[in-house]
């Protein structure tokens, strides 16, 4: 359920044309088994896929599309996520890139196309890509978005900080360390959440940017129809597949 409060809840009209990501990963556990199956039976019975990389970051669609914005989070991490989940995804990256089973490349090439016949693979079609980037850079650019940037921008260099739109600050290359927090960037953290929750930058920027999608879509309607529907049908065959096991 939709919280106004909370962007993380929020959900853009190109969403209905992606999978969710629960659904994903059961595609991907699906997709998974029939893919060991086939190993197994082709001499490779200790070939296991690469364990699924956690989620590093926003948690949906619209958590952190925007930038920041939980205050709390800001006073521990700045602009960088968790530590605990960082190392998760360091470590879930580095396991799958090892496969110690020994396994034909050839043959697992193989067993993952003939997966797509049990389980289709789910990858986001090239055209909800376009609208989802299309979207997010016009709505950057949209007069009533670049006036509230305006307005946080004032708001920040009231506050000791100068950046002319929010991006500039989550970007600053000062906060580019990937494992090290300084207290400079906490306190930027926590004056660009209070500037975007006094100015409502989010929601702004999220209804214009909600326009702009529904517009694309209709522009493309039968495309995305089919997109939807193949979506819906990689699912369904993951639930028969997970349901078997």
């Amino acid at each position: 359920m939709s919280d106004p409060a909370n962007p993380a809840t929020w959900k853009l009209p190109i969403e209905a044309y992606l999978v969710a990501k629960p659904e994903a990963r059961l595609v991907g556990s699906s997709r998974d088994s029939v893919i060991a199956e086939c190993m197994k039976n082709a001499g490779f019975p200790k070939w296991t896929p690469a364990p699924d990389l956690p989620v590093l970051g926003g948690k949906t669609e619209t958590d952190w599309r925007y930038g920041i914005h939980d205050a709390a989070e800001a006073a521990r991490h700045g602009y960088h996520p968790d530590p605990a989940e960082q190392e998760a995804y360091d470590h879930a990256m580095m396991a799958g890139a090892v496969d110690k089973s020994g396994a034909d490349p050839k043959v697992l090439k193989s067993c993952a196309q003939s997966a797509g016949s049990t389980v289709p693979a789910v990858t986001p079609s090239p055209l909800v890509l376009q609208i989802k980037g299309d979207s997010f850079q016009a709505s950057a650019q949209d007069p009533k978005v670049t006036a509230v940037f305006a307005q946080w921008s004032t708001c920040m260099k009231a506050k000791g900080y100068v950046y002319a739109k929010p991006m500039d600050a989550n970007n600053d290359p000062r906060f580019n360390d990937g494992h090290k927090v300084t207290d400079l960037e906490i306190a930027t953290a926590k004056a660009d959440v209070a500037c975007w929750a006094q100015f409502h930058v989010e929601k702004v920027w999220f209804d214009v940017e909600t326009a702009l999608q529904t517009r694309a879509i209709k522009a493309n309607q039968a495309v995305l129809n089919e997109v939807q529907a193949a979506n819906k049908d990689a699912v369904s065959k993951a639930k028969t597949v997970a349901a078997a096991r």
